[in-house]
């Protein structure tokens, strides 16, 4: 497999519960959000809210070690015509850092680390606002 080709594959355990195995041998399981375990929409947008802090934590802790790093991911369920999506999708980021000079860079840096993620760097966050076509096939 190339560099660029990702891949996941989704077992089911039991009714309404899945494992998705990536190739590096790491398990994550979901259902159907009648447990604890994350739903299938829960688990996009931990994608995307991941992807983007992912994206600005490395960008910002070269400066500096965040005090508060915490990242909201929210989303608005729509039914219609359409069918079922999301809306009103929202990246909310708290962090601080330390006083200092290094705290100061890392603060500075911070409002172009979140651009430039949203804009260019997060993949997850740039196929769903594209609006890359699904191809869903029968084996």
């Amino acid at each position: 497999m190339d560099d660029s080709a990702r891949r996941v594959e989704i077992e089911r355990l039991e009714k309404g519960l899945y494992e998705a195995v990536n190739l590096r041998g790491g398990r994550l399981r979901f259902g159907t959000a009648e447990g604890a375990d994350f739903s299938p929409v829960e688990l996009l947008l931990a994608a995307i809210a991941g992807c983007t802090a992912i994206d600005v934590d490395f960008i910002t802790s070269k400066r500096s070690e965040p005090e508060r790093f915490s990242v909201t991911m929210t989303a608005s369920k729509v039914r219609d015509s359409q069918g079922n999506r999301l809306e009103d999708l929202q990246v909310e980021f708290d962090l601080a850092f330390p006083e200092g000079e290094a705290g100061t860079a890392a603060r500075e840096i911070l409002p172009s680390a979140v651009q430039r993620s949203h804009e260019r760097l997060c993949t997850v966050s740039r196929t769903v606002e594209l609006g890359t076509p699904v191809d869903v096939r029968l084996r």
